[in-house]
């Protein structure tokens, strides 16, 4: 009961910390319409006719930033159980456990860093044609997903 309890409340502390300051969802469709998910950039690599060079770039970055990332994961898998830890005793030392809170929010910071460095990486590596016809691509994709969803069929089931 308590680890549950603890664990709600590290995950409501870490989701308010991660909120823009306005509208969460506004900046999240802003940074969408602005930036490229690489696995989409590679998805559509021939209809945007990404040449080998870019190819490379994109998986070369992608490999490093899964690295660091996983890297992240585990230092924050780690200050996790040992804030959990500090909060089983019957008295919990809030100095330390609001340490504890700062090292993962910071570990989470770079965590979002990263990631977002490997979209600029991304988008950086595309020319403007291809960003457009991206866009474009990405606009049928979410319009099939929609379809879909009000229709209650998968895309390409009909």
């Amino acid at each position: 009961m308590k680890r549950t309890l603890v664990v709600t409340l590290l995950a409501v502390a870490l989701g308010v910390a991660a909120l823009p300051a306005q509208n969460p969802r506004a900046g999240e469709d802003a940074m969408a319409k602005l930036l490229f998910d690489p696995q989409l950039v590679l998805r559509f690599a021939k209809e945007i006719s990404l040449q080998p060079a870019q190819r490379t770039a994109l998986v070369n970055a992608m490999k490093e930033a899964q690295g660091d990332m996983l890297d992240l994961q585990l230092q924050m898998a780690e200050r996790h159980e040992e804030l959990l830890k500090a909060m089983e005793a019957l008295r919990v030392d809030e100095t330390a456990a609001l340490a504890l809170v700062d090292k993962v929010l910071e570990l989470e910071r770079e965590m979002k860093k990263e990631q977002l460095q490997l979209l600029i990486r991304t988008k950086n590596a595309l020319t403007r044609e291809q960003q457009d016809r991206l866009r474009e691509l990405k606009k049928e994709m979410d319009k099939a997903d929609e379809l879909s969803r009000t229709s209650g069929r998968s895309p390409g089931s009909g």
